[in-house]
C-alpha cells in the first residue's frame, strides 16, 4: 500500500500561526519574567530557547503569509503591527546574542507581544491591493525602515531602564530594578548598540526609498512631511553618533537624545503618516 500523502493547506497554516504566535510570545515573556523577578535558573535556561522558537515561528509566518497572499505584509495596519513585532524581536535577539545579557528581555518583549496580539485578533485579508504594494523592493524598503525603528524602540527602552536605575542609585532605593538590571555602563552600551543598528537600517531604508519612489510615482515630492520627518530623525541620530565619537557624548545626555529621537520617530510613524503624508498612506 502506498504511503498516504498529507497536504497542508497554506492558508490554514497561516491562520494557525496567527493564533499560535501570541502564545509563543506569552511563554517567552513568562520565562524572562521568572528569570528577572524570581531569579530562577531554569527560567534563564529556557528563556533563550523560547526566544529562538518564537523568532522561528514568526519568520515562518511572515514568509508563508507573503507567499500565500503574493505581497509583502504591509497592506494593512494589522500586517504592519505584526511586522513591527517581528522587527523588534529580531533586533532584540541580535542584541542579546551579542551582549549575552538577558535581564532586559521582559521589558523589551512586552512590546512585540502586544503588537502581535492586536494583529492576530484583528488581521484580515485586504480585498483589493494596489499594484505598488506587491513590489518586493517596497517590501525591502518597509522592512528595513521597521527594523530600524524597532532598533530605535529598543534603544529608547534601554534608555528608560537607564533612567530608572539612575533614579534608584540617586535616591538610594535599591529595588529589584537595581538588583537585577545590568549597571549603567552596560545599559548605555546596549542602548548605543541598538541605536547604531537602527541608524544603519534607517539609512538603508532611505536609500532604497529614494530609488523606489521615482519608479512608481510620477507626482511625488521630496518635501513630503513624512520624508522630511524621517530625514530630521536621521540627522538627530547622526548628530548623536558623531557627538559620541568626536565630543565624548555619553551617559544621560546620550540616553535622553535616544529617547527624544524615538519620540519623534513614533510621531512620524503615527500622526505624520496618517494625517500629513501624501503617499505613505497605503492602507
Amino acid at each position: 500500500m502506498a504511503p498516504a500523502i498529507v497536504i497542508i493547506d497554506m492558508r490554514f497554516l497561516v491562520n494557525l500561526l496567527e493564533i499560535l504566535l501570541p502564545f509563543f510570545y506569552f511563554c517567552t515573556i513568562w520565562a524572562y519574567a521568572k528569570a528577572f523577578f524570581s531569579n530562577l535558573k531554569v527560567a534563564e535556561r529556557w528563556s533563550g530557547r523560547f526566544l529562538l522558537s518564537t523568532l522561528l515561528v514568526h519568520t515562518m509566518y511572515i514568509v508563508l503569509r507573503s507567499v500565500e497572499f503574493q505581497h509583502p505584509p504591509i497592506t494593512s495596519i494589522f500586517e504592519i503591527l505584526s511586522l513591527i513585532a517581528f522587527t523588534v524581536l529580531v533586533v532584540y535577539t541580535y542584541i542579546e546574542l551579542r551582549t549575552k545579557n538577558l535581564s532586559t528581555g521582559y521589558f523589551i518583549l512586552m512590546l512585540p507581544f502586544f503588537f502581535q496580539l492586536v494583529s492576530s485578533l484583528f488581521i484580515k485579508e485586504v480585498p483589493e491591493i494596489p499594484p505598488m504594494l506587491r513590489s518586493n523592493l517596497l517590501g525591502f524598503h518597509v522592512l528595513s525602515a521597521l527594523l530600524g525603528y524597532g532598533a530605535l524602540t529598543i534603544s529608547a527602552v534601554y534608555g528608560f531602564l537607564y533612567m530608572m536605575l539612575y533614579h534608584d542609585i540617586k535616591s538610594k532605593e535599591f529595588s529589584v530594578i537595581y538588583k537585577r538590571l545590568p549597571n549603567l555602563e552596560v545599559l548605555e552600551r546596549m542602548s548605543f548598540t541598538a541605536t547604531v543598528f537602527g541608524f544603519v537600517l534607517l539609512t538603508i531604508a532611505i536609500v532604497v526609498g529614494t530609488i523606489w519612489l521615482p519608479r512608481v510615482l510620477d507626482t511625488r515630492s521630496f518635501a513630503d512631511p513624512k520624508l522630511l520627518g524621517t530625514f530630521i530623525i536621521w540627522l538627530i541620530y547622526a548628530g548623536g553618533l558623531v557627538g559620541k565619537k568626536l565630543a565624548g557624548l555619553h551617559g544621560r545626555r546620550m540616553v535622553v537624545l535616544s529617547m527624544f529621537g524615538f519620540a519623534l520617530a513614533m510621531f512620524s510613524l503615527t500622526i505624520v503618516n496618517m494625517f500629513f503624508s501624501g503617499f505613505h498612506k497605503f492602507y
